[in-house]
């Protein structure tokens, strides 16, 4: 079952690398705009599901240099369960989230090398990258038969689709209070909604709760130790008042004969 997973882990995040290889992409270009979301690095069973999520569509040919797998113990997994569940392309839990793809064979395929997804949350935001897994539709004249409404021309299909279903874009009139919204020109300005096609495997609320997940695992994957940090932080914090109070009553009790 593994090797399966794998193997189809390996053909949806190829697809995806052609996403991010393509160039820098126009966040919200067309206007479009974004989901605004907040991510929780407390939430372990997101995190952990983010992280199942990750591993069989985007590891096999993205790598996360930056991150162990043992690092997951830190979101409530254990050793045998990270073998077990999310080891494809390692062999040991102590390795790094490498992939076996060579650069110069993945830049020939792809005309780019596929970038590491270590720190992608911290780069693109969460926002943009929950609302562009969310944006894909069926457009026949582009070459992988998909688009994107938050990255136009993306060269990279649905690797999701299944699970979402597909989607076709509609271009209709904008209207406020019941009136078309006119443009300068003088036309009304159009808006493009994303319509059902064929339904996938999951609702739109466990579609959308899965692409959130997802990124929150990939916002947590940029700063694995935050929460460490926040609390040593605060420790921290009240050590250098303890400091500063034991600091002014010193100076006091020095100058005191001086005043």
């Amino acid at each position: 079952m593994k090797t399966t997973r794998g193997l189809a882990a390996a053909v949806a995040a190829i697809a995806l690398a052609a996403a991010f290889a393509g160039g820098p992409a126009r966040a919200a270009s067309e206007g479009v705009k974004l989901d605004e979301i907040g991510t929780n690095a407390t939430d372990l069973a997101s995190l952990q599901s983010g992280a199942r999520t990750f591993v069989n569509f985007c590891l096999s040919c993205h790598s996360a240099s930056l991150m162990r797998y043992n690092a997951l113990r830190e979101i409530g997994l254990t050793d045998e369960q990270i073998k077990d569940n999310l080891l494809f392309t390692a062999e040991k839990v102590g390795l790094p989230m490498s992939i076996a793809m060579a650069p110069r064979d993945a830049k020939e395929w792809f005309g780019a090398t596929p970038p590491d997804l270590s720190v992608i949350a911290r780069s693109r935001g969460p926002s943009w990258l929950y609302t562009y897994l969310r944006s894909f539709y069926r457009d026949p004249t582009m070459t992988t038969g998909w688009n994107n409404l938050v990255y136009p021309n993306v060269g990279m299909p649905h690797v999701l689709w299944r699970l979402q279903g597909e989607r076709v874009a509609r271009e209709e009139a904008a209207v406020k209070d019941g009136r078309p919204i006119m443009g300068e020109d003088g036309r009304p300005l159009m808006v493009v909604r994303l319509e059902p096609l064929t339904p996938g495997t999951q609702s739109a609320i466990e579609y959308d709760k899965t692409v959130y997940d997802l990124v929150n695992f990939l916002a947590w994957m940029g700063e694995p130790h935050q929460m460490t940090r926040k609390r040593v932080g605060i420790w921290v914090l009240i050590g250098l008042a303890v400091l500063i109070l034991l600091s002014y009553f010193l100076k006091q009790a020095y100058w005191k004969d001086v005043h």
